[in-house]
């Protein structure tokens, strides 16, 4: 119980953080998403056992004060069906995914690329608040691409990882360490 508090607190100061901040650079971000937890550190590990069952679905809405600097608040569904591959073992049960994250941002593209403003690459860092079969909070390490399909930057495709590690990794079950995968379709407000 005290970590769904817990994540209730994070999510709502989350959002007051974004009421807090004052500027127009609002993005929208909706798509797909697959979970590697196999139980390898291999982040590439047997992709065609990754799960993308159920409704794989994830949005976002981020806030960007700064070219460089932004703070992103998602949601991610996904689910493991009967005889999927979760940390190693075969299960015989379907189990459902839930997370909230709280992520800030860090843009870098401009450092590689200065002339191409098609493109933009990060770096994120935040934490989870996730539930498969019982619920864990997690510390998140990540990054991605971010494609600009238009010159005024307002519609992209973005792609991104994420390392979760989990708070309670020994005793959680399956809420356990974990990688997820974004592909996005983002919007600016």
């Amino acid at each position: 119980m005290k970590k769904i508090i817990l994540a209730f607190a994070l999510l709502a100061f989350s959002f007051n953080s974004f009421a807090q901040l004052d500027s127009n650079e609002w993005y929208l971000s909706f798509g797909v998403n697959a979970i590697n937890n196999l139980g390898t550190q291999s982040p590439i590990n047997s992709p065609d056992d990754w799960a993308f069952n159920k409704v794989p679905v994830s949005a976002a809405v981020e806030f960007s004060w700064s070219r460089q600097f932004s703070i992103e608040q998602s949601i991610t569904l996904n689910g493991f069906t009967t005889s999927s591959i979760v940390d190693g073992n075969t299960i015989n049960k379907e189990l459902d995914y839930v997370s909230f994250d709280t992520h800030v941002k860090y843009y870098f593209g401009q450092y590689l690329f200065p002339n191409a403003d098609w493109i933009d690459f990060f770096a994120n860092a935040g934490v989870g608040f996730y539930h498969i079969d019982e619920t864990n909070i997690s510390g998140n390490l990540g990054g991605g691409v971010l494609f600009w399909l238009n010159g005024d930057r307002t519609f992209g495709l973005r792609a991104q990882a994420i390392s979760k590690f989990a708070l309670d990794a020994g005793d959680s079950g399956y809420d356990n360490n974990h990688f997820q995968y974004h592909l996005q379709a983002t919007i600016r407000l």
